[in-house]
């Protein structure tokens, strides 16, 4: 039996994440249920202290999503309390076509990644970067 999933990463900032990693991918970031996290707070299942406001709207803090737009997809960017220590065990490959790999890291750079170094192996070549808050992809 198959199964879907959702990858989640552990950030500091998750929604300053989800708006980066939606405009890289061309994903969506899920939007907010204002009503409903309001509706939370004044029942009294959820405290003031776990929302916040995001570009003016009312948002749970805790996390933030964004969705491909085409097979609904899910990265879920969890807040955690520390900071990012080491390599990733995990990483996402960006596939832009050959001829994109090195427009698309300027790209990137200027919005804020970070360039790590060049891969190649055999035929196959890609740029590792981080994103702002230091976790590791490839663009290839």
């Amino acid at each position: 039996m198959a199964h879907d999933f959702q990858l989640t990463v552990d950030s500091a900032q998750p929604h300053d994440q989800a708006d980066w990693w939606a405009e890289t991918l061309g994903w969506q970031v899920e939007p907010s249920d204002k009503a409903f996290i309001q509706r939370m707070v004044d029942e009294g299942q959820a405290s003031p202290e776990d929302t916040t406001r995001h570009r003016g709207v009312l948002v749970w803090a805790a996390g933030a999503a964004l969705r491909h737009p085409d097979n609904g997809r899910r990265i879920l960017f969890q807040q955690v309390p520390e900071g990012k220590t080491v390599k990733n065990r995990l990483h996402l490959d960006i596939e832009v076509g050959a001829e994109q790999v090195e427009s698309v890291a300027a790209e990137l750079t200027r919005r804020g990644a970070t360039f790590l170094h060049n891969g190649r192996q055999g035929p196959f070549s890609w740029i590792t970067m981080a994103d702002p808050e230091g976790n590791e992809f490839c663009i290839c």
